[in-house]
């Protein structure tokens, strides 16, 4: 009785753990300071961190980064929400150091100590990077990006649909996965096959919402007419003001000075 009660608990503390890192990747419009600036200044910062963390290649350098990550989470008041697939990067970075290490030690791949803290600490980088700017910027405001850079109207209402459904989708996986295990389901049990084959439960009744949700898509536009106007006019547009202009300049002179410490002054 008492081994049941210990393996429903870990159980349920899975499930509530998966649907909290989950959210963590879904936009929630909120009393974020980072909101106030223009969605394209949101762009170039991600993208500056997101080159700096590709570009270092010393524990310290990625270490800067992800530390001006949770810098501006901080001040952006989105620290808590980047926390959450912060935590999901950590798991997998451990993978990538634990590989990267034994591949250098047993197989001679070259691949030093300090290299596998690198690679899996500049994962942890990328994620806070992209993160940090999908956590703060509304679908909406996206696709007006998107438009901006002109591209092609088709691709960007493929792009903003994924965006909007995948999160979704994650928090049904994670609903389907509670369902199936309070009617018995083990997932947990069994050999690698087992485990496989104990997903099939939780895969189809997923397929068949994302059928579901396709369909109601699908109706929704043809009843809006979609495609029929060529080039349709937004109620919003993009634009920039003092303050996007100033950020956007602070952006660039520190992805400057910090591109030039890490090539030149180390």
């Amino acid at each position: 009785m008492l081994r049941w009660l210990v393996k429903g608990f870990y159980q349920g503390c899975v499930v509530v753990r998966l649907y909290w890192i989950a959210r963590g990747f879904i936009f929630q419009r909120s009393d974020i300071r980072l909101q106030i600036l223009d969605p394209r200044v949101r762009l170039l910062i991600s993208i500056e961190l997101f080159t700096l963390a590709l570009a270092s290649f010393k524990p310290l350098h990625v270490s800067i980064v992800i530390a001006i990550v949770i810098g501006i989470a901080v001040v952006g008041k989105v620290i808590k929400r980047l926390g959450k697939p912060l935590l999901f990067a950590s798991g997998f970075a451990i993978v990538i150091f634990l590989l990267n290490f034994f591949a250098g030690q047993f197989f001679g791949q070259g691949v030093t100590f300090e290299n596998a803290i690198v690679f899996a600490l500049r994962f942890i980088a990328i994620v806070g990077s992209t993160s940090l700017f999908f956590l703060t910027t509304s679908p909406d405001e996206l696709e007006h990006v998107m438009k901006w850079f002109r591209l092609p109207r088709d691709a960007i209402f493929a792009f903003v649909t994924a965006v909007r459904f995948v999160p979704v989708l994650m928090l049904d996986a994670v609903m389907i996965m509670d369902a199936q295990k309070s009617r018995g389901l083990e997932l947990e049990k069994g050999r690698l096959l087992k485990r496989v084959k104990n997903f099939i439960p939780i895969l189809i009744p997923l397929v068949v919402n994302a059928v579901i949700r396709s369909g109601e898509l699908a109706e929704a536009m043809e009843s809006r007419a979609y495609g029929t106007v060529k080039r349709p006019t937004s109620l919003h547009y993009l634009s920039m003001g003092k303050l996007d202009s100033a950020v956007s300049m602070l952006s660039v002179t520190c992805f400057t000075i910090l591109i030039y410490f890490f090539y030149v002054l180390s």
